[in-house]
C-alpha cells in the first residue's frame, strides 16, 4: 500500500492551531486542500492565516513565490461537510470529546467514499473507541501531529482494535510523503510519547514535593547533567500547566489509576490555582514584568581532595576516573573490589545514585547519573544529615576541579536525573512487551517528539542492561507503593542478560 496520490484531495475538519498546521503540511506536500469548521467563518479565517504563513515562508526562502501561488489555489474553504464528498482522506482535529469525534465521522461516513481514509488527530482519547461508533471502523486510523505540525517531525500513526493494516499502512506512507516520520503504534493511553513521558515530570514533581531541590534546581540538574533540552518545571510552564496535568490524569484514568502515572498534588494545586505558565504570567516560575528567574542552587567554592580511591570502575560512570586524573588529582586504584565507588581521603565515599540513600549507611555521598560526565555543567549531590560535612565538601571540591557546578539536593533515593531515566527505560521496555510499539520506533519517538538526548533503549544499552532494574528495584524496597516496581519485561531483560552473562 502506497502513500496517496498528491492528486488526490485531502480535508481538516477542525480549524484550530492543529488542524491549521496539519493543513499546511498536506498544502506544502502538494495536495489540494478542504478547510472545515462548524462555526461560520472559521474556515475562511483559518486560510488566510495559512496564506500568511506561506508568505513567512517565502520571505525564509523556504518556498519560492510561485510554490507558494499554486498552493494559495490549492487551499479551499468548504462551507458544508457535502464538500469534502471527493476527498481520499479526512483529518478531523476538532475538541477532545468523544461524543463530538463519533458524531462527526458517523456524518463523514455518509458523505465521503469508501475508500476515503478517516483520520483522527486525538492525543489523549481513544482510536477504537472512537472508531466503534462507524459501520467500517478499519478505515479509521490515529494521525497524531505534534505542535506545530508544520515543524515537528514526529507522527505516530496509531492503529485502533479494528483499524485495517491497508489503512494504517497507506496513513504512515502518506505522513512519510509529506517529510515527516511516522512511527507505527498500538491504541494505548497516551500512545508512544505521552505514555513514556510522563516520569520525566513524575519525579521532577516528586524530588520537588519532597522538599528535597526547588523548581530552578531540578531544571538546571535534568539539563546540564542528564542532557534535557529543557527541565520539567520550565517545560510544562511552556505547555501549560492544565494541558500537561490533563494528559496525565487521562493516562492514569485510562489505565485504571495505575499508581506508575499517578497525578502530581503540586501540579494540581498549581491548576487549581490558575498559575497555568507563561500564558497566565506565572506558573512554576513567575513571567510578569521584571520577574527575575530564580537561580539554581549553587554550592560555594570548596577545596579539591588530593587523591581519590577508585574501588570498582564506577559503572555508567567509568568516565570520571579519566576526569579526575586530567585535573591532576591523583586516582589510586584499590586491587580488592569492593564494589564500584570512590573512597575520598576522609574516609567517606562517593558513590552514584543507586537507590538507596545516604542516611542507611555510616558516611556515603550520592552523585548523580550525567548523560555524558565530560560534557555535563553541573553534577548533584546528595547526603543525609549525618553525613560528615568534610566528605559532603571534598566531593563538592572534586567536582568543581571537574569544571562541573554542585547542587547539593536533599537525600532521595534515585535523586534527579537517575531516577527519571531509569522509569523512562522501564516503561519502554513495558510497552515493547506489549505490543505497543518497536525499540525504534519507540527510541525515534522520543528523540522527536518531546527532543530526549537519547531513546530509552539507547539510553539503557549505555547504561548497562542491568542498571534501570536494580535502580528500581532498590527505589521500591523504600517506597513499596508500586510506583517504582520495575516491569516483567525489565526483569525479564536484566535477569536473561545476567544468565547469559554468567554462562559466557
Amino acid at each position: 500500500m502506497t502513500a496517496l496520490d498528491l492528486s488526490s484531495p485531502v480535508a481538516v475538519v477542525g480549524t484550530g492551531t492543529m488542524g491549521q498546521g496539519i493543513a499546511q503540511v498536506a498544502l506544502v506536500a502538494g495536495h489540494p486542500v478542504r478547510l472545515y469548521d462548524a462555526v461560520p467563518g472559521r474556515a475562511q479565517e483559518a486560510a488566510a492565516a495559512i496564506g500568511a504563513r506561506l508568505d513567512r515562508l517565502v520571505d525564509k526562502d523556504r518556498l519560492t513565490g510561485a510554490e507558494r501561488d499554486a498552493a494559495r489555489a490549492r487551499l479551499l474553504p468548504a462551507g458544508h461537510l457535502a464538500e469534502l464528498a471527493d476527498c481520499s482522506l479526512v483529518v478531523e482535529a476538532v475538541l477532545e470529546r468523544l461524543e463530538a469525534k463519533q458524531q462527526l465521522l458517523r456524518e463523514l461516513e455518509d458523505i465521503v467514499g469508501d475508500d476515503c481514509l478517516l483520520a483522527t488527530n486525538t492525543s489523549s482519547l481513544s482510536v477504537t473507541a472512537i472508531g466503534g461508533a462507524l459501520r467500517s471502523p478499519g478505515r479509521l486510523v490515529g494521525l497524531h501531529f505534534f505542535n506545530p505540525a508544520p515543524l515537528m517531525p514526529l507522527v505516530e500513526v496509531v492503529s485502533g482494535f479494528a483499524t485495517d493494516v491497508t489503512s494504517a499502512t497507506r496513513a504512515y506512507e502518506t505522513a512519510r510523503a509529506w517529510g515527516k516520520t511516522p512511527v507505527a503504534c498500538a491504541d494505548t493511553p497516551g500512545f508512544i510519547v505521552n505514555r513514556i513521558a510522563r516520569p520525566f515530570y513524575a519525579e521532577a514533581f516528586a524530588v520537588y514535593e519532597a522538599q528535597a531541590a526547588d523548581p530552578a534546581t531540578i531544571d538546571a540538574v535534568l539539563r546540564e547533567s542528564g542532557g534535557f533540552r529543557m527541565g520539567a518545571f520550565e517545560l510544562t510552564d511552556l505547555i501549560g500547566q492544565d494541558v500537561n496535568e490533563s494528559v496525565t490524569r487521562s493516562v492514569w484514568e485510562s489505565f485504571f489509576r495505575d499508581v506508575r502515572f499517578t497525578p502530581s498534588l503540586a501540579q494540581r494545586r498549581l491548576v487549581e490555582s490558575g498559575r497555568l505558565g507563561r500564558k497566565s504570567g506565572h506558573g512554576w516560575y513567575d513571567y510578569g514584568d521584571g520577574a527575575e528567574r530564580p537561580e539554581p542552587h549553587t554550592a560555594e567554592k570548596a577545596q579539591a581532595p588530593a587523591y581519590v580511591v577508585a574501588e570498582g570502575d564506577l559503572g555508567p560512570a567509568c568516565e570520571l576516573l579519566a576526569l579526575i586524573r586530567e585535573a591532576g588529582i591523583s586516582v589510586r586504584e584499590d586491587e580488592e573490589d569492593h564494589g564500584t565507588r570512590l573512597v575520598l581521603p576522609s574516609g567517606g565515599q562517593l558513590v552514584l545514585t543507586d537507590g538507596q540513600t545516604s542516611v542507611e549507611f555510616r558516611d556515603v555521598v550520592y552523585f548523580d547519573l550525567a548523560l555524558d560526565y565530560r560534557r555535563a555543567t553541573r553534577i548533584a549531590l546528595s547526603a543525609s544529615q549525618d553525613t560528615n560535612p568534610q566528605t559532603l565538601a571534598e566531593a563538592t571540591g572534586l567536582f568543581q576541579a571537574l569544571g562541573k557546578d554542585v547542587s547539593v539536593i536533599g537525600d532521595v533515593p534515585g535523586m534527579i536525573v537517575a531516577r527519571t531515566v531509569a522509569r523512562i527505560v522501564d516503561l519502554a521496555h513495558d510497552a515493547v512487551a506489549k505490543g505497543v510499539a518497536t525499540e525504534e520506533d519507540i527510541d525515534t519517538a522520543m528523540r522527536l517528539g518531546v527532543t530526549y538526548p537519547l531513546g530509552p533503549f539507547e539510553w539503557g544499552r549505555g547504561l548497562g542492561r542491568g542498571w534501570a532494574y536494580d535502580l528500581l528495584d532498590d527505589l521500591h524496597m523504600r517506597d513499596p507503593s508500586g510506583r517504582y516496581a520495575p516491569s516483567l519485561a525489565l526483569y525479564r531483560h536484566a535477569y536473561a542478560s545476567e544468565k547469559r552473562e554468567g554462562t559466557s
